[in-house]
């Protein structure tokens, strides 16, 4: 393969039935991106703009919430031009950032669930030592930690994978993921060692450290009253809730690629949406009713927006 080959342009070999459904899918992808930034962003400017609000769990809440604005804005924008367009293609280069932006802000997410799950394991398990444990300084870490390591291990990964040559650009999905590395001549030993020691990295050991916390938070509750049962319930069950969730999903992306073949273009294509449409609206709902304190202010939130609309009904009619 020539040079050439690696800053062509890839095409996206994913899409259904874009001839006549393209207007179908721009108005449905459309719509929930807007809806997508509308739940997120309620719910971080709720926590931003309450003094209530302003602890390290709520804080989590809220940059778990701009991950999935991160990760949509990665894949959205692309996917309304390309069901509008003659022809769905991609830069290489471009694949690639889009890979590195998706993949950094999910590993993120593992490592900002890790972070609940250890403000949750202090605050449970250690109350008289959580204010110590958990201050300002401590949360800011745990922040940078979540964000830094992924981008840095994911840059590296991007790097080793633009550097391959390509023997096929024609990508069976409808953005940059895992599927890429089946575009390229010769599997790496080097690029596949790196992807196994971020998967360990970012994935298994995040993933381990949650299991853990939580059993160790389950085994205090059941030895401990009634009230602290009540409050664990409380907290960690959005949490779980969006940890199975976001499992789910990792798993089915992971395993994508293997029973590529066994999968139907359009199975392919459903379960792709599901993954991109779908884990975005989930987390702001799950917090949004399941928290107590936010669904208070976002429950006084919409009281004022419906007085906003009464008033502006009554002060209509007079004119």
């Amino acid at each position: 393969m020539d040079r050439k080959m690696n800053v062509s342009y890839i095409t996206l070999g994913g899409y259904v039935g874009l001839e006549k459904y393209s207007y179908v899918y721009f108005l449905i992808i459309l719509t929930v991106y807007i809806l997508i930034i509308c739940f997120n962003a309620t719910i971080v400017w709720l926590i931003v703009t309450h003094q209530s609000l302003h602890e390290p769990m709520y804080i989590f809440i809220a940059a778990l919430l701009i991950n999935s604005l991160l990760f949509s804005t990665s894949i959205y924008p692309k996917l309304l031009v390309d069901v509008l367009s003659e022809k769905q293609v991609i830069s290489h280069s471009v694949c690639h950032f889009q890979f590195f932006l998706s993949y950094s802000a999910g590993a993120s997410e593992f490592l900002l669930l890790s972070a609940m799950a250890f403000d949750r394991y202090v605050s449970i398990c250690k109350p008289l030592q959580y204010p110590v444990i958990m201050r300002k300084t401590s949360v800011i870490a745990l922040l940078v930690l979540a964000w830094f390591l992924p981008v840095c291990q994911f840059a590296g990964h991007a790097i080793l994978s633009a550097q391959r040559k390509l023997c096929s650009v024609v990508l069976n999905g409808i953005f940059c993921n895992n599927s890429l590395f089946k575009l390229h001549c010769v599997t790496s030993n080097v690029t596949t060692t790196y992807g196994l020691i971020i998967f360990l990295n970012l994935v298994i050991c995040p993933f381990l450290y949650i299991i853990f916390t939580y059993t160790k938070i389950l085994i205090v509750s059941y030895r401990s009253c009634r009230e602290v049962r009540r409050k664990a319930a409380q907290t960690c069950l959005p949490h779980l809730l969006v940890l199975v969730n976001f499992c789910l999903l990792g798993t089915y992306d992971i395993l994508k690629i293997r029973l590529e073949s066994h999968i139907s273009k359009t199975a392919r294509l459903i379960l792709t949406l599901q993954l991109i449409l779908y884990h975005p609206l989930f987390n702001p709902i799950i917090y949004g009713l399941k928290m107590k304190k936010i669904y208070k202010h976002l429950r006084g939130l919409f009281v004022k927006v419906k007085c906003f609309q009464i008033s502006l009904n009554v002060f209509t009619r007079r004119d």
